[in-house]
């Protein structure tokens, strides 16, 4: 019978038709053509119109990770660049270099982590509005979409050079919407350091931030306006029908004074996310016990704690992302 198989496939190319042989007892027949295939593992192969080839690292007994090559050679991505994730699934580091910084490798870990996490918890607890405090260009809200996030988004980013960046990133997303502000205890205006890159903050920075980042060595400034988030949540959640919203705040150190702002709309929120420091950067920040304690206050419970930055010489973490859940909001309780 496999003999007869492969004599047909030798006569189905006069017809115009192009084969592409996946081994015994299998091949792609198509009047296109063009496929390519790469051998994966036992019994596995990946077909592709596209072309080939791919490097093909194994990540568990039966998972591989493929990527398509540039130069047409054939080679495995350096086992350091794979983190595993349980028994089927892996965090790759598509540009690991030949030796992979074990600090960055964990700390995109946590990240990836933190995201999957958040994602599960608005599925669980149905959330329809993201409120993303300290949006910066847009890299928060970016990941919840990859992730699988279809609900509303509504950034809140006051520089105005970052902020240019932030309406450009949702302008093709119907269900993002973006405002220029910051939000804090109460309406007023206020300078921000605007020059700190993913860092601006409202607040200086500690000598302990001084020492360990370059950048707060440059001053600039810009005047914001800050608003109440119990006096923007009307305009954010427009049109949403019996909306449930999540707050996640990454302000630099400002973080209880947004939520201070929320006064006793904060019992609408069914979760949250705060950066907490365990080592402070700015003067006048809060430290991580500080802060969970005043949320915990307001009836949440820690779900995750993810290492946000570390200290490579010591190995302690400066801040976590800390997300936090209303038990009780949960479908099933």
């Amino acid at each position: 019978m496999q003999t007869l198989f492969r004599r047909l496939l030798r006569l189905v190319p006069r017809f115009g038709v192009q084969v592409t042989d996946l081994g015994p007892g299998a091949a792609v027949v198509s009047r296109r053509g063009g496929y390519q295939t790469t051998e994966v593992g036992p019994g596995t192969t990946v077909l592709s119109r596209r072309g080939g080839p791919y490097r093909v690292t194994p990540v568990d007994k039966d998972t591989w990770l493929l990527r398509r090559t540039r130069g047409g050679e054939r080679g495995e991505i350096p086992r350091q660049g794979v983190v595993p994730l349980g028994e089927s699934g892996a965090l790759v580091l598509t540009d690991a270099p030949e030796r992979v910084d074990e600090r960055k490798m964990q700390l995109a870990a946590a990240e990836y982590l933190c995201v999957q996490h958040v994602t599960a918890m608005l599925e669980l607890y149905g959330v329809t509005c993201v409120f993303d405090v300290g949006a910066n260009t847009g890299q928060y809200a970016k990941r919840l979409r990859r992730a699988g996030y279809t609900g509303r988004i509504v950034s809140f980013e006051p520089t105005s050079a970052t902020f240019a960046k932030l309406e450009k990133a949702a302008a093709d997303d119907p269900e993002w919407r973006v405002f220029q502000c910051g939000l804090g205890r109460e309406e007023t205006t206020a300078e921000i350091h605007s020059s700190w890159l993913t860092m601006n903050s409202l607040l200086p920075p500690s000598d302990y931030g001084k020492d360990r980042y370059s950048r707060f060595k440059k001053s600039d400034t810009e005047e914001i306006r800050i608003r109440r988030l119990d006096e923007v949540m009307d305009e954010a959640l427009d049109g949403l029908t019996a909306p449930v919203p999540y707050l996640k705040m990454d302000t630099q150190g400002y973080d209880l004074e947004v939520f201070a702002g929320a006064g006793k709309r904060v019992t609408e929120f069914v979760g949250m996310q705060s950066e907490v420091a365990c080592l402070r950067l700015y003067e006048g920040s809060p430290t991580m016990s500080e802060s969970v304690a005043v949320y915990e206050a307001e009836g949440f419970g820690i779900s995750g704690m993810y290492p946000v930055t570390r200290e490579a010489t010591t190995g302690r973490v400066i801040e976590f992302d800390c997300v936090m859940m209303r038990a009780e909001a949960a479908p099933q309780a």
